[in-house]
């Protein structure tokens, strides 16, 4: 009875096993389908854009002035300190005026004492004439009687040497008159040198500036042309950077024609406007030098190194992409109608930042206006590969 009982339990499973089996609901047919790849797309409207170019330089004052010491002596005064803004005509320091004031003076006193020496090498030159006239008229005399015999031969030998004597005055006053305009113009020049070391003894700013440097302090003793302090004008301020050779013709030819290429310079938090100026005359592996000229630098220091953004010569029909668009580094895909991706090719041109965002600037004969570019950067893009456009 066991064994029998056994049987039909095992007989009953497989009973409603077949009969579980033969009642099932039949299963759905399998769709095989394809992974479509959702992504970002923008419409490309080609336009005429000026690439952008990040340069690295250092801010640089052409008009720097190096005031020197005009005269060996001390320093009275000193009355500005460094980084101090000034402006034209303010004395900036002083020199004891005892070091310099007794050449001046002796100068002075050359000059008039030449002039005096002129007016008396004048009036004896006239007494001198009229004492030739006399030495004469006794020589005439003295002649006369020897050849009456009734003078002595000494007293005609007398008589000529002293008319001799008088004759080499008059040589020599004459002499004296005619050097006069030559040293007086020697002595004058002496003056004018001590009257200009004079006038520089009190040091005046000649414009607008900024002192980068004071070397010296009341007090201190220097010499001829030691350097006392520097400073530069504030509305000359360059940046001298470095630009890569591949760009040297396009510049160039911008500033030839007149093409004003701005830029905007960076240092620290603040943003300063700048121009392009002109092209620097040395040049490198690295590239060649460019001056641009910075507008409101005036709290700018000299020598710190700032980064500027220049903008190059603007360039036709291109299209302003994300980096995220380009694909091996040299194409794009455009989304069709149909949801699949086609290849073009595209050449770059430049980049360029809207709102810090950087984008690339490329040709592509292949787009036209309107048309969907994909700009997610798909690693497995291909062409034909099913896309969805995501709602801007």
């Amino acid at each position: 009875m066991r064994r029998l009982l056994a049987l039909l339990i095992l007989a009953a499973a497989v009973g409603g096993f077949m009969l579980l089996k033969a009642n099932r609901p039949a299963p759905p047919p399998v769709e095989a389908r394809e992974r479509v790849w959702r992504v970002a797309v923008t419409e490309v409207e080609p336009a005429s854009v000026r690439p952008e170019l990040t340069l690295y330089g250092r801010v640089e004052a052409p008009d720097r002035v190096r005031a020197a010491a005009p005269v060996a002596g001390r320093v009275l005064e000193v009355r500005v300190r460094d980084g101090e803004r000034v402006e034209a005509g303010q004395v900036l320091a002083r020199m004891d005026p005892r070091d310099w004031q007794p050449r001046l003076e002796q100068a002075r006193a050359d000059v008039e004492r030449e002039r005096i020496r002129l007016r008396h090498d004048r009036e004896a030159l006239a007494r001198e004439r009229e004492l030739l006239e006399l030495a004469q008229a006794r020589l005439d005399r003295f002649a006369t009687l020897t050849s009456a015999r009734m003078g002595a031969e000494t007293s005609v030998d007398q008589a000529r040497e002293e008319v001799a004597r008088v004759r080499l005055a008059i040589s020599l006053r004459e002499q004296a008159i005619a050097e006069h305009p030559a040293r007086l113009a020697q002595l004058e020049a002496r003056l004018a040198e001590a009257e200009r070391d004079a006038e520089r003894a009190e040091l005046r700013a000649p414009f607008d500036a900024r002192i980068t440097r004071v070397e010296v302090a009341a007090g201190d003793q220097v010499q001829v042309g030691q350097v006392l302090l520097a400073y530069h004008a504030i509305d000359g301020i360059y940046l001298r950077a470095r630009l890569p050779v591949v760009y040297a013709a396009e510049i160039r030819g911008a500033l030839d024609r007149g093409e004003v290429l701005a830029a905007t310079a960076e240092f620290g938090a603040r943003r300063i406007d700048a121009r392009l100026e002109r092209i620097g005359g040395e040049a490198d592996a690295r590239g060649f030098e460019v001056l641009l000229l910075l507008a409101d630098a005036d709290n700018l220091p000299v020598g710190a190194f700032v980064n500027a953004v220049l903008q190059r010569p603007a360039v036709d029909a291109v299209l302003a992409l994300p980096f995220s668009a380009l694909h091996g580094g040299d194409r794009v895909y455009r989304v069709g109608d149909d949801g699949r991706l086609s290849a073009v090719p595209v050449v770059r041109v430049g980049e360029r930042r809207i709102d810090g965002e950087p984008q690339m600037l490329v040709r592509a004969p292949g787009l036209e206006r309107g048309d969907r570019v994909m700009v997610t950067h798909l690693p497995n893009a291909i062409d034909g590969l099913a896309v969805e456009a995501l709602a801007p």
